[in-house]
């Protein structure tokens, strides 16, 4: 059964931004199906193009650029609600890869709808198209002081986004939230070392603030942690658009 959208989960969730009927009347006709992928999917390739353009219903997933080496490096991670695809709709072809870390459900629209919803609904296009721009990278907003942040600010910051994110999809069970990536996954995208990382990591864990081990991770010091990433614990996640 695919999902209507008038009946999606995620829209239930307060984080996203509300659809006026048009605009669902919109998305009923501009999705064209849901796609079930396996772990260690390629969605999207670096340098090419699709006629498909994908919503995450379910899963997580990564991007990253290819380096001349051919080695890869993770510029940031892939939670439902995500849009992969814009940069092929608009540019023509992927700028970066899109990959699929866990088992993982698609929402799947036609590339060449898309111009509909910049011509008929602007504040949502205008609002997609930021967000999606923002999130090519991991910390988005914060990619200009990143580099002069210490390591354990840019980890305790990337962490708390992580989280903060699964909390507001529901995705969390209390403190622990289910992190399904490599310690050097999370080194690329923060522009760290992985030998610092697993050290800065190590410290977190013996000052008893959080702990990331086989693929879940556990917050115990909320507080703490949102204090080595200067963040107040108090404030609400960004609410975003859903598409």
């Amino acid at each position: 059964m695919v999902t209507d959208c008038r009946n999606c989960w995620l829209r239930k969730r307060p984080v996203f931004l509300p659809m006026s009927e048009v605009e669902l009347d919109f998305m009923e006709e501009f999705k064209t199906g849901e796609l079930k992928v396996d772990p260690g999917t390629t969605l999207m390739l670096e340098g090419s193009n699709s006629p498909q353009l994908f919503t995450v219903l379910d899963g997580m997933g990564l991007r990253y650029k290819t380096l001349e080496d051919g080695e890869r490096q993770v510029i940031s991670f892939v939670m439902p609600g995500d849009f992969i695809g814009l940069q092929a709709g608009v540019m023509e072809e992927m700028q970066h890869s899109v990959e699929s870390t866990t088992s993982m459900m698609l929402c799947v629209f036609d590339r060449r709808a898309l111009w509909r919803l910049f011509r008929d609904h602007p504040e949502r296009a205008y609002d997609l198209t930021w967000i999606a721009a923002l999130e090519e990278h991991f910390l988005g907003e914060q990619l200009a002081v990143v580099g002069r942040m210490p390591a354990e600010q840019r980890l305790a910051t990337g962490l708390l986004r992580l989280y903060d994110r699964a909390v507001a999809l529901g995705m969390s069970n209390g403190p622990w939230m289910k992190l399904p990536y490599t310690q050097k996954d999370l080194a690329d995208a923060l522009g760290l070392s992985v030998v610092h990382t697993n050290k800065t990591l190590k410290g977190l864990r013996d000052r008893g603030i959080l702990n990331w081990k086989n693929g879940d991770m556990e917050i115990r010091d909320y507080e703490a942690l949102a204090g080595l990433a200067h963040q107040d614990p108090e404030e609400d996640v960004r609410r975003r658009p859903l598409i």
